[in-house]
């Protein structure tokens, strides 16, 4: 006899990653106001009612999506950060490769795209993305780099502006893959953007004689 959770308990408790699944797709694919309840319920095998039962609004589903689906690998970036022991140019280039990796095999670039478009009419988009994602990766890297300016690795300035200024390209080449690629423009290779980026910005960075 199985000893485990009975299977409808264990069937109930999967319901939200269901929703949170399908809603990531939906949101990617149709934006926020254009995303509706019902495409989310049929997409996750439910009902409507009984997505409900666990989300009571799009915005309550949209901070799901992002605490579950996204934040994660946010968190995996601070660990790396945490726990990287050498010199800043390694970790960098280790946190650009899986950014760009995470970028590459996820729905995360349409999401941000939404974020950035709908803003203006959903400020909760903003305040989660903000709050959940950027602000904690940012401040992560801030945290990195001035650890290395203490250890002499990285020239004065400041450390929030230089992690600022490691992030952006990385942002536009999403944005443009998202809304430019799609009418015909050509893409850039994420992975070799980043690497070139990387290696450019650091030689900005770096003291005289620090590695790189």
């Amino acid at each position: 006899m199985d000893g485990g959770e009975p299977k409808f308990r264990r069937r109930k408790d999967e319901r939200p990653a269901e929703i949170v699944e399908a809603a990531l797709a939906v949101f990617a694919e149709k934006g926020f106001a254009a995303a509706k309840l019902d495409e989310i319920a049929r997409r996750a095998g439910m009902s409507k009612g009984a997505v409900y039962l666990y989300f009571e609004t799009k915005e309550e589903i949209f901070r799901a999506v992002v605490v579950r689906a996204i934040a994660p690998n946010v968190a995996a970036v601070k660990a790396m950060i945490s726990t990287h022991p050498g010199p800043l140019p390694d970790l960098l280039r280790g946190v650009a490769r899986h950014v760009a990796g995470v970028i590459e095999t996820t729905p995360i670039g349409a999401v941000l795209k939404m974020v950035v478009g709908e803003a203006r009419n959903f400020p909760e988009l903003a305040r989660v993305w903000h709050d959940e994602l950027v602000a904690q990766a940012l401040g992560a890297l801030t945290d990195a780099i001035a650890g290395a300016q203490a250890r002499g690795e990285v020239r004065p300035g400041d450390p929030r502006a230089y992690a600022l200024q490691l992030i952006s390209p990385i942002l536009v080449a999403v944005l443009w893959r998202e809304t430019f690629v799609p009418v015909g423009a050509q893409g850039f290779d994420v992975r070799a953007l980043m690497a070139q980026h990387i290696d450019t910005i650091l030689h900005g960075m770096a003291l005289e004689g620090a590695r790189s």
